[in-house]
């Protein structure tokens, strides 16, 4: 495994738990993200280091690159690299073995199934044996984690998935566009009608009790609508620094696919 490059698009809360998984498994993983990312599971996001130079999930420590350089640099120290690129520019560099679209875009924003010997996306927006060799179905239920060799995942809701029955409630949107301005910190205990931040000079409150879990960092500019906090109702304070059982399910059928596609082409 030691030998192989995995090259993950994206390194927000479910590609961090699929680098996370990868990492432990002896894989040299690089990563890559927006300029300015806004992920919400800052905590569990390898991304975090764009903002913070370096972050740790669980024990493995991501970097902030800039060049090839500080790639091979960053993965001889065992660390995993991040470099802002946001068309994976990078991927025609380093040749990587394996290409995972993390992004959770919805929607296939470039990746192609020619780009590596295997090639998997994540959600929605991927048909397996066109785009991708395999999709990973993101959606929480029966099927979470299914590795699809042929079509594509369940379309997206729009509804968040449900914690404790709560599902709508318990996510933060922006009010209006703007800059988002936090109050309050990830792991901050909320009661409903708490006010969490602002956008725009607006305020926006916690609807149910619970612990802020997630939340993008503060100075970003947010659209209206989009989701810009997450509250968990069960109130463990310790959840918002773990890998949570979706991404640890969805990096659990990457891993699969990974193994399945590398040992279907050497037989």
């Amino acid at each position: 495994m030691q030998n192989l490059v995995v090259l993950i698009k994206g390194a927000g809360e479910m590609a961090s738990a699929v680098a996370h998984r990868l990492y432990r498994c002896g894989f040299q993983i690089i990563m890559t993200e927006l300029e300015k990312p806004s992920m919400v599971r800052r905590k569990v996001s390898f991304g975090n280091c764009i903002f913070e130079g370096s972050w740790q999930v669980e024990g493995v420590e991501s970097k902030r690159v800039r060049n090839l350089k500080e790639i091979q640099e960053a993965l001889a120290k065992r660390k995993i690299p991040v470099v802002t690129d946001e068309k994976c520019e990078i991927s025609q560099i380093l040749n990587p073995d394996i290409i995972i679209d993390a992004i959770l875009a919805k929607k296939n924003t470039g990746t192609d199934i020619k780009g590596a010997q295997v090639v998997i996306g994540l959600g929605p927006g991927f048909e397996a044996g066109k785009d991708v060799h395999a999709v990973i179905e993101t959606m929480r239920g029966h099927d979470l984690g299914r590795v699809i060799l042929k079509g594509a995942a369940q379309k997206n809701t729009g509804i968040p998935g449900p914690i404790q029955g709560i599902t709508d409630d318990r996510v933060l949107r922006a009010p209006r566009a703007g800059v988002a301005k936090n109050i309050l910190d990830i792991g901050s205990i909320v009661k409903q009608g708490d006010i969490v931040g602002s956008v725009a000079g607006l305020p926006v409150f916690a609807k149910i009790d619970g612990v802020l879990r997630g939340l993008i960092h503060d100075g970003l500019i947010a659209t209206e609508g989009q989701k810009i906090g997450d509250i968990d109702p069960r109130g463990q304070i310790d959840y918002c620094n773990t890998i949570s059982d979706k991404g640890r399910t969805i990096s659990g059928g990457v891993l699969e696919a990974i193994l399945f596609l590398l040992n279907d082409a050497n037989t």
